[in-house]
């Protein structure tokens, strides 16, 4: 295994014990559900979200046939992801991806275990009158934006690729 691809399932395999054990924590732990929102700082809640489901709540649907082919997207997502880390010559790429792997397994073991992914974290401005909220998200949310923040900058600002004689 290349240093590059053992980078990349590092951060794969580190995302997902960290999402997996902060829902397990807040879930059976904390019993964020038992104890309803929980304010941390004036901007900061946690919070209890069954997003059933993909991306910022998008295509919501609760029926087996939505949730067996977003499970099936998803895997087939995961496998296209990790054959390009195992193709990718950049150490940000692969760090990215990995990111982006374990993110989406984490919540696809979210998808399998409870029917839905366990979002908790809250992030909300008061302006006058008015609340603004930003997407509920999880661990496992944040590894995929900024692996997917990683990739643009490595596409359009990396180093570039050696060209072939």
């Amino acid at each position: 295994m290349s240093q590059h691809l053992r980078l990349g399932v590092i951060a794969a395999a580190i995302t997902l014990v960290l999402d997996q054990a902060s829902k397990f924590w807040l879930v059976r732990v904390f019993d964020i559900a038992q104890r309803g929102t929980v304010r941390l700082t004036p901007f900061f809640d946690l919070v209890l979200a069954w997003n059933q489901g993909i991306s910022f709540g998008w295509f919501q649907n609760d029926g087996p046939t939505s949730q067996i082919v977003l499970m099936a997207i998803k895997v087939v997502a995961v496998v296209v992801l990790g054959v390009w880390m195992a193709r990718s010559h950049t150490a940000l790429a692969t760090l990215a991806l990995g990111l982006i792997i374990g993110g989406a397994i984490g919540n696809g073991i979210d998808r399998l275990a409870y029917g839905a992914v366990v979002d908790f974290a809250l992030f909300h401005v008061r302006i006058g009158e008015n609340t603004f909220n930003w997407y509920v998200f999880n661990l496992a949310d944040v590894a995929i934006v900024a692996g997917v923040a990683a990739l643009l900058y490595d596409s359009f600002w990396g180093v570039p690729a050696a060209k072939a004689p």
